[in-house]
């Protein structure tokens, strides 16, 4: 699983729809989920500080866990299936820990609030994520390439540690 940090709020032009970024620790790789209006405002609230009058759903869902003293340990986002992400809040109490569906959103929202960390799984990154650094990325292939240019197979032994050209042979009947 890879960490993934809220980068902001987006708006797609196209379809003038919110979408809540992930971003990587490295800031090398993005994930754009869609989310409604009224996701991105609860998601927003957050990230700008803003304290509503009156507790909102995702304010009472964390004073209630808190109330309860129930810990969000973290969200995880473990899937994308035709186009929607699939998120779990893992919770404890005590000695007992639970796991909740939920959407990606809300899991968002409410972990902004708790600073809990969000983890998305290797596969969903694999499969969701945008480029961000294009640059970095082309050159860490170029660095690769010429590291890929300058290696022999005799190289190869060498930083194996073994030295043993055998290992590379045949095996033999």
């Amino acid at each position: 699983m890879i960490e993934m940090k809220v980068a902001g709020i987006a708006l797609d032009a196209a379809r003038r729809s919110p979408i809540v970024l992930l971003r990587d620790e490295s800031d090398r790789r993005a994930i754009p989920i869609y989310i409604s209006q009224e996701q991105a405002r609860a998601i927003v609230s957050v990230l700008e500080d803003q304290t509503p009058p009156r507790p909102m759903t995702h304010d009472l869902m964390a004073n209630l866990l808190d109330a309860w003293e129930m810990d969000l340990d973290r969200v995880i986002v473990h899937a994308l299936e035709d186009n929607t992400f699939f998120a779990t809040l893992k919770l404890t109490f005590g000695d007992e820990t639970r796991e909740l569906d939920a959407r990606p959103s809300d899991a968002i929202a409410l972990a902004l609030r708790l600073e809990a960390p969000i983890w998305v799984v290797e596969e969903v990154v694999a499969d969701a994520s945008i480029p961000v650094d294009r640059e970095a990325d082309e050159a860490e292939r170029q660095e690769f390439r010429a590291m890929l240019d300058r290696l022999s197979p005799q190289g190869l032994i060498e930083r194996s540690g073994k030295g043993d050209r055998a290992t590379f042979d045949e095996p033999s009947e």
